[in-house]
């Protein structure tokens, strides 16, 4: 059977996550659903990343194996058929066989989007988080550069993460402001479950002069998520880009 790669992006806010759950809307449900009324038969859609409730995605990649060999139709037709779920597949391209969405990637970038203002969020409200006190861009940046490499990510893991282990290498965690907004952007090959709203949350703490840059260091190596600061909702997380290959 021909399998497909697809490119695609969603507002999560209308989901319980990413993974099929019976009787409850998820992303994995309704690519299924359209994909069994494109095939005419059961089809398994499987995600790069299982995205908690409410987290978007901008470069989610999935595979699918279908029945038909018809490439240049089936962005089209999932897109038909997944209507009007906030679901769009951006691109269908086919692939070899052995090619897992999951298990062949090689790296993962997640974007967060903190909009740092006392005013209500009107346009960016569902896809960002409003901090209303006065945040330091800098400081953020200087305490997330103790995450990168390979750690124990114990104070940043949830306790419901199903992980073998909590040791992760994160490769990239940038922290920078344009205007009003706060990007904050990191790259691992793999995260445990909530890592990113995890270290988010306790970046935050240090830019409002909670916390100190060192005290971001201090939990890492505590590897005890007691130590953890407030877990940064859903709302502004993006799974961004996954990467496959070399480089």
């Amino acid at each position: 059977m021909p399998r497909y790669k697809l490119l695609i992006e969603y507002h999560g806010g209308a989901y319980q996550g990413w993974m099929r759950l019976p009787g409850i809307q998820t992303v994995q449900g309704a690519l299924e659903e359209a994909a069994a009324r494109l095939d005419g038969g059961p089809v398994e859609v499987i995600g790069a990343g299982r995205t908690d409730a409410g987290v978007h995605a901008t470069g989610q990649v999935a595979h699918m194996d279908l029945r038909q060999d018809r490439p240049d139709k089936v962005a089209d037709a999932m897109n038909f058929h997944l209507r009007p779920h906030p679901i769009a597949v951006l691109k269908a391209e086919r692939v070899e066989e052995d090619f897992h969405a999951r298990f062949s990637a090689t790296a993962r970038h997640y974007r967060y989007v903190v909009i740092n203002r006392r005013a209500d969020l009107t346009i960016d409200r569902g896809i960002a988080w409003r901090v209303p006190s006065k945040l330091v861009a800098e400081k953020m940046h200087e305490a997330a550069q103790f995450f990168i490499g390979t750690h124990d990510f114990s104070t940043f893991r949830d306790t419901e993460c199903q992980a073998l282990s909590p040791v992760k290498t994160l490769t990239r965690f940038d922290v920078a402001r344009y205007g009003e907004r706060i990007e904050f952007t990191c790259s691992a090959p793999s995260f445990i479950h909530r890592q990113v709203r995890s270290m988010v949350g306790s970046l935050v703490e240090v830019g409002r002069g909670h916390r100190p840059v060192k005290w971001a260091r201090e939990i890492l190596e505590a590897a005890d998520r007691t130590r953890c600061g407030p877990v940064a909702p859903a709302d502004g997380l993006f799974l961004e880009r996954v990467d496959y290959g070399p480089g």
